[in-house]
Formats: C-alpha cells, structure tokens, sequence
C-alpha cells in the first residue's frame, strides 16, 4: 500500500500536474493540502476518471484539505476536534482498508510578532494532541497521519538555518509540540527509515533561486503509530513534480507499507 501526502497549492490551478503524478506513481491513498476551494469546486469527477474516491474538506480561496483513495473511505471526519468555532479547513480522517489515516494542514502562525497567529498554531497543535491521545491511539489500528506540520523539527532540515531563526516553524514552542506527538508513541517515519539521509526536503521557496540551489525545508511528514511503523518499509521524497512546470513549491513524501 502506497501512502502520499502532497501540499498541491490549488487544485484546480495544478490539476494536470496532479493528473500526471497519479498516472506514473499510482498512489492508494493521496493527502492533499491546500487545495484551495470549495468542496462543490474540487475537481471530484476528474479525480474520479482516474480511479481516486475523494472527500473534501476545503474552504473558499485558502487553505483545504481532501483524502483520494482508490478504496472505499468511511467514518470521514472533517475539522479537528476542539473548537468549534475553527473554521479554518486543515484536517480530515478516515478509515481505509482497516487503517485510520489522517491528513493534515497545520497552521502557519506567522508572524510570530503576531501573538495571535501564533497563538493559534500552539493551540491548534495542542488540540491535535489531544485528539490523538484521546481518540486515535485508542483505536487501537494502524494509524498514520501525514501532512503539511508547517514544523521545522532541527536545525538541520533546512539549508541555512539563519534564514528561519525567527519563524514560527523553528520556534522552541512549535518543536516542542511537535516531539510531543513522538512521545506519545508515534514515530516520525522517514527518519526512522532513514536515519542517515540529509537535505531531504519537501518545500522550496518560489523565490531565489531556492529549488535550483537546493535551498528548501523539511516540514512535511508522516507519523505512525506502531502497528503502522511495522508495516512500513520504505518512505521517501519524489522531488520530480517540484521540477514540473506550474509546480507546487512542495513536493510529495512517499509512504509505503507491507499490508
């Protein structure tokens, strides 16, 4: 079984990009994040011409998330649980062939100056938090979520750390909520895998240059609990839709497991 998650920066604007990923890769279950529109705008007949069950968390213009699975989806839950009144579109789960999988799109919480906006991407990490502690480990199946963390973890999943010395993504609150997640039992897949492997990015900036010389961060991931880390076998970067024309500033992380 084959697990994507790709921030694919507008749907409907990279729709071909999208078509040409799934033909050569052919993914079981793809987590799309900022899709950017509505659920009656997200190209479903599209996705479903290529042999992709979807649903759709999305929301006008920012934002947006969406499961495509090639098996049937059920008990779909959209939002993160814990407040209400969030109605930012970043979260969706389900359960496919017996294994709870979760997608994501954390808060970006920049400026940190703005102590609202980072405000919000504490809480919402808290929140999330909670809800795996309370209501996703004790499901007691594989479980997987898989995202945009819009987390930096180490100063080394990134080129120059100078650059990102003040961002939320660095900031010791954001990576301490991060670890967190880890002990609560989940593992950070890829490095676990790869333990050795550097530069292994996932989003390069439009600007400077940054794909050409390699100048990107790490802030995608998937995280496993342990029935899912022991059926994982390989999990890596496809950095060739980055190079595409019209490209997300993205890629997808790749997650492959022995079912």
């Amino acid at each position: 079984m084959k697990i994507a998650t790709f921030n694919i920066n507008s749907v409907r604007a990279r729709i071909e990009n999208l078509r040409t990923w799934l033909e050569t890769e052919q993914p079981d279950v793809v987590l799309l994040q900022e899709i950017k529109c509505q659920d009656e705008q997200f190209p479903a007949m599209e996705i479903q011409a290529m042999g992709y069950n979807s649903a759709v968390h999305g929301q006008k213009s920012y934002n947006g998330v969406a499961i495509l699975s090639k098996e049937p989806m059920f008990d779909i839950i959209c939002g993160l649980p814990g407040n209400d009144n969030d109605e930012q579109a970043r979260y969706i789960e389900a359960t496919i062939s017996n294994k709870r999988i979760c997608g994501l799109y954390l808060p970006n919480g920049n400026p940190v100056s703005n102590e609202e906006k980072f405000a919000f991407k504490l809480k919402w990490m808290d929140r999330l938090g909670s809800h795996i502690k309370n209501t996703l480990l004790p499901m007691d199946m594989p479980l997987i979520i898989g995202g945009d963390f819009n987390v930096i973890p180490k100063d080394t999943d990134c080129l120059d750390p100078s650059q990102w010395v003040d961002d939320a993504a660095t900031m010791p609150q954001t990576r301490k909520r991060f670890n967190s997640f880890q002990n609560l039992g989940l593992t950070e897949i890829f490095t676990a895998l790869n333990p050795k492997e550097t530069h292994a990015y996932t989003f390069w900036d439009y600007q400077r240059g940054c794909w050409q010389k390699n100048d990107g961060i790490r802030i995608d991931f998937f995280l496993t609990n342990g029935y899912a880390t022991d059926m994982s076998t390989a999990c890596w970067v496809d950095k060739k839709p980055r190079g595409e024309e019209k490209a997300s500033d993205h890629t997808p992380l790749m997650l492959e497991l022995d079912t």
